[in-house]
């Protein structure tokens, strides 16, 4: 057995041991998202600082609780907050909860992020769909396979599943919500992207871009999860101009604003 699993079942034996909840369904929610969680009933809320391995989230709007409880009647889990490349982290220690999700039983994964608009259709405050994506980050399955958990070589054709999507459309349609579609590429941050970094990223094909996301996904792909991926646009490609700054705290609060759309989609999926 691979050494890292003893790491991963000791941080899902401590969850044990903390909830009585199994749930099926896991959620990641992104900078200034994490208002999702207010709609958790019955949590139990579990700081990452108390769990075995964990690491502790340092980015802003990401307050790093792991919480359990009901959403929609349905049990689930949510992320808090997420580990990011720029932070420090490896991408062993990035993608660490996704494998302890799965470990614990989680089959669907629900992940949410703020990007920029890349797509000069797309405006502040609107919803992607992410359809695919591309990736400039080191790829977290570089190293020994993790044979118990997943393939040596990953099929990534059809990675967002087409049943969740369609399934995000229709609750969107019922609560008057305009959904938009596209691909998310992923970069390392920290820094934001430069105008013609946009536009690169346009002309190969890129419909918003952020600086996470990717890695999980492609672990969650790893361990057979159901995917689901949305990206809230909290600032946009178009509007760059000579005085215009992308800042951090704008971003959690353009994030904040349509975060109540989100959890209306994501109470849906599960």
């Amino acid at each position: 057995m691979d050494n890292r699993i003893a790491f991963y079942d000791e941080a899902v034996d401590y969850l044990h041991n903390h909830t009585s909840y199994n749930p099926t369904t896991g959620i990641i929610l992104g900078s200034g998202l994490g208002k999702l969680a207010d709609a958790i009933e019955d949590a139990d809320v579990i700081p990452y600082s108390m769990i075995p391995h964990f690491k502790t989230s340092t980015a802003t709007g990401h307050k790093g609780n792991l919480i359990f409880g009901h959403l929609n009647g349905r049990e689930v889990v949510a992320m808090q907050g997420r580990f990011h490349y720029y932070e420090g982290y490896t991408m062993e220690e990035v993608t660490f909860p996704v494998r302890v999700l799965s470990r614990f039983g989680v089959k669907r994964l629900l992940v949410s992020n703020a990007a920029g608009g890349i797509n000069t259709d797309f405006s502040v405050g609107d919803m992607m769909i992410i359809t695919d994506h591309i990736s400039f980050m080191p790829n977290p399955l570089i190293g020994k396979n993790i044979e118990e958990m997943g393939p040596r070589f990953p099929d990534m054709t059809t990675v967002y599943s087409r049943q969740l999507r369609v399934k995000a459309h229709e609750a969107a349609k019922k609560t008057g919500i305009h959904l938009k579609e596209g691909v998310y590429v992923a970069e390392t941050g920290p820094t934001y992207e430069t105008p013609a970094e946009y536009k690169m990223y346009g002309l190969l094909g890129g419909d918003a871009v952020g600086m996470s996301t990717v890695p999980e996904i492609i672990v969650a792909r790893h361990c057979g999860m159901e995917i689901f991926g949305m990206s809230v646009i909290t600032n946009c490609a178009k509007d760059l101009g000579e005085d215009c700054v992308n800042d951090g705290d704008d971003v959690v609060l353009a994030a904040d604003k349509a975060a109540d759309m989100m959890t209306t989609i994501f109470k849906e999926l599960v």
